[in-house]
């Protein structure tokens, strides 16, 4: 009797089950050598990825056969994917959020306002300076330079929460700069869209989109934790099972399209949504009833990082030279920018904000990506920009570790 075949459910569940499984071993591998978990889950994501074992991102004869060709399936699956790295995200800063007082938030921003600033204009600065003196065309300059300006935050606040320093004042930094930066960093991708598509810049459309991020941050952290604060007693009169927390999650995540849809990254929303809540009486609670949420979904968004990784883009010994270079300036210029802006603080905090904020992540990736499809970025310059996202993002939770576990 022939075997039932494989449905395409099937096959998504084991992948699912492997990016899971993988993450929980590595992280607990890690833990075991004093190593935050989110170092194994990366490095976890990058073995079994397509381009190493190949444990996910294949598509299986059922998601071929379903959708008649195999690419087509492959960004099938690769969007489910994205889809649940994008949701364990969501979570993790709704949780960020929930463990940050907006009184302690507000109290860092005019530090972190000049943090995030500083930490945007010399990037952006050094990377169109190397492009541009390297002879690439000005708009491929200008792309690399943005996709070197914004902060993937996800990486640094899960590091602060496993090492349970999110109440300190350094953390409160690096989230509030965070926001800025998101803010500059997608009115400058508003730029250079305008610049890929008209090849000139669009002055309203930028207008329109810092408009739009500045009112929706605004409006969020201050008149949504009011809101929070003066109808949080009715929460606990829903007839919903933990009506609280259903009510909480449906606000994060309805915040964090919302900001999708005003041009900000849908993290924002989420901890803005977090942060509102942290205001709530039932706060305790809610963060109680968050971890087991927190512990399944976050994972799969570092995993998933990792598993993006094409070792291959760096075999040219040219393009590694230049992802290398790049990468080194982004640093530098994250560490420059964000020490001046965190002048007057130890030396630690100094070190912890300026190092907490040098990720880039997904944000150099969708930088990159816009830039391909617009033709600005060469494929060379497409692989340098991915490079520089991951090497960033690598980096920095093994240094917060040095620096945390030399206190203790």
């Amino acid at each position: 009797m022939p075997a039932a075949p494989v449905s395409v459910i099937t096959t998504i569940l084991v992948d699912i089950f492997i990016i899971f499984a993988a993450a929980k071993i590595a992280g607990e591998l890690f833990e075991r050598i004093r190593q935050p978990a989110v170092i194994g889950e990366i490095l976890a994501g990058m073995l079994i990825g397509p381009f190493a074992l190949g444990l996910i991102g294949q598509p299986g004869p059922a998601l071929v056969s379903a959708f008649h060709d195999e690419e087509v399936a492959r960004e099938v699956l690769n969007t489910i994917y994205e889809v649940l790295a994008e949701v364990g995200v969501i979570v993790l800063l709704f949780v960020v959020g929930l463990e940050v007082h907006l009184d302690q938030f507000l109290s860092v921003g005019r530090r972190a306002a000049v943090v995030g600033a500083l930490g945007v204009v010399l990037p952006l600065l050094l990377g169109f300076g190397l492009i541009s003196y390297l002879g690439y065309p000005q708009p491929a300059a200008v792309f690399v330079g943005t996709a070197m300006v914004a902060t993937s935050v996800g990486i640094t606040a899960r590091v602060l929460a496993d090492f349970g320093v999110l109440q300190e004042k350094e953390a409160s930094i690096i989230l509030a700069a965070a926001v800025v930066d998101d803010i500059l960093g997608m009115i400058l991708l508003a730029s250079v869209v305008s610049i890929g598509a008209n090849g000139g810049v669009s002055w309203g459309q930028i207008g329109l989109v810092a408009a739009e991020a500045l009112a929706f941050t605004g409006f969020t952290a201050l008149v949504g934790a009011r809101i929070i604060r003066r109808f949080d007693a009715h929460l606990d009169d829903l007839r919903l099972r933990n009506g609280p927390f259903v009510v909480a999650m449906s606000v994060c995540l309805g915040l964090a399209a919302l900001a999708g849809y005003v041009g900000l990254a849908a993290i924002i929303g989420a901890f803005l949504a977090g942060m509102a809540f942290s205001q709530a009486r039932q706060r305790s609670s809610l963060l109680e009833q968050a971890r087991p949420v927190y512990d399944f979904l976050v994972p799969f968004f570092f995993v998933v990082t990792g598993a993006q990784v094409d070792l291959r883009l760096l075999a040219q010994p040219s393009v590694a030279s230049l992802a290398l270079a790049v990468t080194a300036l982004a640093v530098i210029g994250k560490l420059a920018g964000c020490s001046l802006g965190a002048l007057g603080m130890s030396w630690r905090s100094v070190a912890v904000v300026s190092i907490g904020m040098v990720p880039r992540g997904e944000v150099g990736l969708i930088v990159a990506a816009i830039g391909l499809s617009a033709q600005a970025l060469s494929p060379e310059l497409f692989s340098v920009v991915v490079a520089m996202s991951i090497l960033t993002t690598l980096i920095v939770p093994p240094t917060l570790n040095l620096i945390y576990r030399s206190q203790s």
